[in-house]
């Protein structure tokens, strides 16, 4: 049994953003569906992205849309009103977790890692309140559920896929920040020999896993040992 120090209220405010923030992403998301959805019942179909939603909503501000239907039009203005009413209090959200970044050192110091952008070094400053309950960096990433799962029987000892038990959120930041690290390596291959190796050799979602588990081993040698995260020296790729 590992029992973690329980958080402050201080912490457990912080982490409350985070959740908040996360639901309002969820429903962002849903509304751009349901958006897009009625839209393309009638016809109106626009590009993936940003400048496609800013395309639909154009259409739906205009008085003039002869495509859409009175009814229609009325409910798709409450959708659009609705979306920038999520937005602004994203916005809001994400103002005051980059001031309680700005004055948090342990968040600071995480963001150096590669991947790990505000949101992860600030959810993982407050979720770990003491990084020396956790022997050791495999141990904290074993915590979020980032290690393969162990099915061992008969002496005979097998990994699976990771166990996906312990902070779900802490998880899904991780392997999203990986994402986003090995697409830059695609691009520049020659700035991440080692990603580039094991991507030649493994599918890009099993080299996202075992990229956001280092992430998470650095981490907490940050947490508990100090310092900030330096790069290793460029070797070339064989």
């Amino acid at each position: 049994m590992r029992f973690v120090q329980i958080k402050s209220v201080e912490q457990q405010g912080q982490l409350m953003l985070h959740r908040a923030r996360d639901l309002l992403m969820r429903q962002r998301t849903q509304v751009i569906n349901a958006l897009r959805a009625h839209m393309a019942e009638l016809g109106i179909v626009a590009a993936q992205g940003r400048e496609g939603i800013k395309d639909l909503l154009k259409i739906i501000a205009s008085e003039e849309e002869a495509r859409l239907p009175v009814d229609a039009h009325a409910s798709l203005v409450v959708l659009a009103a609705g979306l920038q009413a999520v937005q602004t209090m994203i916005g809001s959200i994400d103002k005051r977790i980059m001031r309680q970044h700005r004055s948090n050192e342990a968040s600071q110091r995480l963001e150096s890692i590669r991947g790990i952008g505000v949101m992860g070094a600030t959810a993982i400053a407050a979720t770990v309140a003491d990084p020396k309950v956790f022997r050791s960096g495999r141990d904290f990433a074993a915590w979020i559920g980032i290690v393969p799962r162990e099915d061992s029987t008969g002496g005979k000892h097998k990994l699976g896929p990771i166990s996906k038990r312990g902070d779900r959120y802490l998880r899904r930041l991780l392997v999203v920040g990986a994402h986003a690290v090995l697409k830059q390596a695609r691009r520049q291959p020659e700035k991440y020999p080692w990603l580039t190796q094991l991507l030649a050799r493994k599918p890009f979602k099993v080299v996202a896993v075992a990229l956001a588990n280092k992430m998470a081993r650095i981490a907490w040698a940050l947490l508990a040992k100090g310092g900030t995260y330096r790069a290793p020296a460029l070797t070339a790729a064989g």
